[in-house]
């Protein structure tokens, strides 16, 4: 169990987090110590080898101004250990001091260097960290005045350093595991938050939303998509279900009816007649049926995108004299008096057999609701750089309620649903004039009227499918 959990632990991102984060910062930390390190040897040995020639410049001094008795007491004065030796013009030794604790050097060899200004270094015998450097200087009579100095003082400096270095870095491997596990920690809290949100809508809790931290960050902008996407996505339930509901309700009526004409049908004994009359009335609501049915269709395909359309050259001033035609004799049986504004020729990029449909839909929807007596009026115009229909009507208007809801499938202002009709035009139109890369707005009030506006722009972006 316990390895299990731990094999868990290991596979998390936060402990990933964790522990790149700590290897990161124990790394970063010892390749600076290693740099600090490197820095401190380069300098305590440019100071060891300054020291070195300060010490041969006064020495060949006193040896110049005093001679040897000088240069001796030069040495016995110094309180620094150096390895000093006076050696005549063929390099015999004259006079020499070798330090007692620098016993670990072998100096055999250094009688042989004749080089004036040659720097030589010898290595400890036991030791290989330490070493002798000795500076040679020729002096004015020929003879050889070496001068040298050990590296045992910086060596223990630098493993002094190498000593605090080592205790600092077990504090410093625990303060980046701290840190690793508090950044993994505090990175990865809107992650778990979000986990959590999606288990709890996931256990049916749909109004649970990540909660926002107000950062600005990436994952606070992701936090806020998904709230986005889960309140649009509630919505779209709420709008299905509603859809369901109305569906259900729209499809009852004419499939209530088919059944009563057929059992009514079978029940008759009033010949062929009766039976072709029957059949007759069957397949008109099956095709009211099929027309809601293709609608949806198209109102889904248009709002995804896929709708299916032909763009080509249209006068939008002919639509509108095909819509007036075909209504001419509903509105006047109604005794509804249609109107319009149209110049000869306003001419955009559209699908000519939808955009007839759009503006049939709006007629229609303005003569089934406004009462005899009453005017519709069309008018197409242009602005800056779109063409705009305008379809207004002195019906029975909407109030602000209904307005937000007119363009959902289904929805009907007519709560008792007395006209006929299935919900879907103006949902249709939106759709359609959307897909054409336009819009279309409303303004209505209960009483008066409504005024419905289409703008298409000149050059639309449509959504073609091939």
């Amino acid at each position: 169990m316990f390895l299990e959990r731990l094999d868990r632990v290991r596979k998390t991102i936060g402990f990933r987090l964790a522990l790149a984060y700590c290897a990161l910062f124990v790394i970063s930390t010892t390749l600076l110590f290693g740099l600090a390190y490197v820095l401190l040897g380069r300098t305590l040995a440019e100071l060891d080898r300054d020291s070195l020639r300060v010490e041969v410049a006064e020495l060949a001094h006193h040896y110049e101004v005093e001679g040897l008795e000088g240069l001796k007491r030069a040495v016995a004065a110094e309180t620094d250990p150096f390895f000093v030796r006076l050696a005549d013009a063929r390099n015999a030794t004259v006079w020499v001091v070798h330090p007692e604790q620098w016993a670990m050097f072998d100096l055999s060899g250094i009688t042989e260097v004749t080089g004036a200004g040659s720097v030589i270094r010898v290595v400890a015998n036991d030791q290989r960290d330490y070493v002798l450097e000795i500076v040679v200087k020729r002096l004015t009579d020929g003879s050889l005045l070496e001068v040298g100095k050990s590296t045992v003082s910086s060596q223990a400096i630098l493993k002094g350093f190498v000593r605090i270095v080592g205790a600092v870095m077990i504090p410093i491997v625990l303060l980046g595991t701290l840190g690793g596990g508090l950044l993994a920690a505090r990175a990865l809290r809107p992650v778990r938050q979000l986990i959590q949100t999606v288990k709890a809508i996931e256990s049916g809790a749909m109004h649970v939303r990540v909660p926002s931290r107000r950062t600005g960050d990436e994952l606070d902008e992701l936090g806020t998509l998904f709230n986005r996407m889960v309140d649009k996505i509630g919505a779209l339930i709420s709008a299905m279900r509603n859809a369901l509901d109305n569906v259900a309700h729209d499809l009852r009526t004419p499939m209530t009816r088919l059944r009563g004409i057929g059992e009514i049908a079978l029940r008759s004994d009033r010949g062929a007649d009766a039976y072709r009359e029957a059949l007759l009335d069957c397949l008109e609501e099956s095709d009211q049926i099929l027309v809601m049915l293709d609608t949806l269709m198209d109102i889904s395909e248009a709002e995804t995108g896929t709708l299916k359309l032909n763009p080509e050259a249209t006068n939008l001033s002919l639509v509108v004299e095909d819509a007036i035609d075909l209504y001419r004799h509903v509105a006047e049986e109604k005794a509804v008096a249609i109107s319009r504004t149209v110049p000869k020729e306003i001419w955009v990029t559209a699908d000519r057999s939808r955009m007839r449909q759009v503006v049939a839909n709006l007629v229609d929807n303005a003569i089934k609701y406004t009462p005899g007596g009453g005017r519709i009026t069309l008018r197409v115009s242009e602005e800056q750089d779109a063409a705009v229909i305008t379809v207004e009507d002195t019906g029975i208007g909407m109030g602000a309620d209904a307005l937000p809801r007119i363009w959902d499938r289904l929805y009907r202002a007519d709560p008792s649903r007395s006209q006929r009709g299935l919900g879907l035009g103006l949902s249709l139109v939106k759709a359609v004039v959307q897909a054409h890369g336009g819009e279309v707005d409303v303004l209505s009030a209960p009483g008066v009227g409504s005024v419905f506006t289409i703008r298409l722009p000149h050059r639309l972006a449509l959504s073609v499918v091939p």
